[in-house]
Order: structure tokens, then C-alpha cells, then sequence
């Protein structure tokens, strides 16, 4: 495998990770501002951590393909 193959690979999926943080921060912030409970903000903020990094990777995978 070529190293540059290797570090862009490494770069995207930094990228999709850190895109997926930020998505969960800004649900669990949208939670708190609400009046949600702690574990309430935090299940919210999992599933947006989840489903973000999902969508990223999927994407990532159907322009791999490509």
C-alpha cells in the first residue's frame, strides 16, 4: 500500500471523526439548552456521535468505490 494512500486514508477518517464529535457537542448543548437531564443529553449526543460517523463513513465508502 502506498504511503500516501495510507495517510490521506488516515486524514479522512481523522476528519469524519472530529466532524462527528462536533455533531454530538452541538446535540448535547441543543439538549442541555433545552432542559433535558444529563443522561438524557448524553444519550442524545451518542446517537448524533452515531449516526454522523455512520453517514461520514458511508460516504467515504461510496467515493472509495468510485
Amino acid at each position: 500500500m502506498n504511503h500516501t494512500l495510507s495517510a490521506l486514508l488516515l486524514l479522512a477518517l481523522a476528519v469524519a471523526v472530529l466532524f462527528s464529535v462536533i455533531a454530538a457537542a452541538i446535540a448535547f448543548a441543543l439538549a442541555r439548552w433545552e432542559g433535558a437531564a444529563m443522561p438524557v443529553a448524553l444519550s442524545r449526543s451518542g446517537i448524533a456521535f452515531a449516526a454522523s460517523l455512520t453517514l461520514c463513513l458511508a460516504v467515504l465508502t461510496t467515493l472509495g468505490r468510485t
